[in-house]
């Protein structure tokens, strides 16, 4: 093309040279806008993801429940002074009033899905309704009926978190902390060579703080009052250390007291859990804010594994012969996500789509390797 340029008068030479010029621009113009488009699509580097066992989507949207607000139905000691601390006149007083981050944060600044008293579903697919299926079905994208118990068996399938960590293009550290020891085999970290640490056992992965020396100190000292699990705050503050001190990647936490308490019918530490819960959304979300490294480019989900039946007599069980239990709820808040607030009146979403949603977050494209999983949550995703 240089060649026949030069066989050309001097004039047509110029401005042959001149369009070749404007040509190429035009080319690099055209296709730049893309390529930025793309690297500006996906701000999202990293993931605080949290899960608090057994939490019905009606506390989260409408607060503490008057039927169970009482000796006769949730062992509650003391009624005026549970009142007092949880209950409003609102739906919408009473779960700021237990839940205050997320409804003036996340949901300010994020989105949360499954009001079901404003057509907005959310539910699990695994049919079983309790745990281990549930933490199975969010982290790999799909149900297995060979996960049809809580038994602590390292998991068959492959968690999103252990797929990212052998992407080639994925760089940093995954960590996953659990107050129920089963959750430690729901990573299977034999297999997945994943940060797991769960139940009483002690945290050794990484060099001892004076904080982790005294955690681990706590677990073996603190009488336990369940045998599978602590209370939240210990995989909370170790957690927390962990981020400190290691700046993960992806930082996963799932939390128990909310399913315990539930479980034995004791309303007033029920609700006491989940605004602890809410607590220590917050104080994540301080922590990485507060730290270049994640400022601005953090995005912080939050869901149950499962939810629990109507009040106010089946609001303690869950499981296949509570059919309610299948419904659940799920909040974003990230760079990424659109501000649309609490959503209403959209298609029902499923625990299933939670994994794809997480890997898109951070660009990569989950079911395309894994096409039984449900498909990303495009609501919260760049557009």
């Amino acid at each position: 093309m240089v060649g026949f340029a030069y066989q050309l008068s001097g004039g047509m030479a110029v401005e042959f040279a001149r369009r070749l010029i404007l040509m190429l621009l035009a080319i690099i113009a055209a296709s730049s806008p893309t390529f930025a488009q793309a690297s500006a699509e996906h701000k999202t580097q990293h993931i605080i993801f949290v899960m608090t066992d057994g939490l019905r989507w009606q506390e989260v949207f409408s607060g503490a429940e008057a039927s169970i607000m009482n000796k006769k139905n949730g062992k509650v000691a003391n009624e005026a002074a549970l009142k007092k601390t949880y209950w409003r006149e609102t739906p919408e007083a009473r779960r700021e009033a237990l839940m205050p981050f997320l409804w003036t944060v996340m949901a300010k600044q994020g989105q949360v899905f499954g009001n079901r008293d404003k057509g907005s579903d959310a539910f699990v697919t695994n049919g079983l309704f309790f745990s281990y299926p549930g933490y199975s079905e969010t982290l790999c994208g799909f149900a297995d009926p060979r996960i049809h118990t809580n038994d602590k068996v390292p998991n068959p399938n492959v968690t999103v978190l252990e797929w990212l960590k052998n992407r080639p293009s994925f760089q940093g550290e995954i960590g996953a902390f659990g107050a129920w020891d089963v959750i430690a085999s729901v990573f299977n970290p034999e297999r997945s060579k994943l940060t797991a640490n769960a139940g009483w056992d002690p945290f050794t992965a990484m060099t001892p703080t004076p904080n982790l020396t005294m955690l681990n100190k706590l677990k073996a000292e603190t009488p336990r009052v369940w045998d599978d699990e602590p209370f939240d705050a210990i995989p909370f503050y170790t957690a927390m250390e962990y981020l400190k001190e290691k700046k993960p990647r992806i930082l996963y936490l799932s939390l128990g007291e909310t399913d315990d308490w539930a479980h034995e019918g004791k309303y007033a530490e029920y609700l006491d859990a989940t605004h602890r819960v809410d607590a220590y959304l917050q104080a994540l979300w301080e922590q990485v804010q507060s730290m270049p490294d994640y400022r601005g480019n953090t995005t912080l989900i939050f869901s149950p594994d499962h939810g629990r039946g109507k009040a106010p007599h089946k609001w303690k069980d869950h499981g296949q012969r509570v059919p309610d239990s299948k419904y659940i709820w799920m909040a974003f808040l990230g760079p990424d996500t659109p501000r649309m607030g609490e959503r209403s009146n959209i298609q029902p979403l499923t625990q299933s789509q939670i994994a794809a949603t997480l890997a898109a977050f951070l660009g990569e494209d989950y079911v395309a390797d894994v096409p039984k999983s449900g498909k990303p949550i495009a609501d919260v995703l760049p557009h």
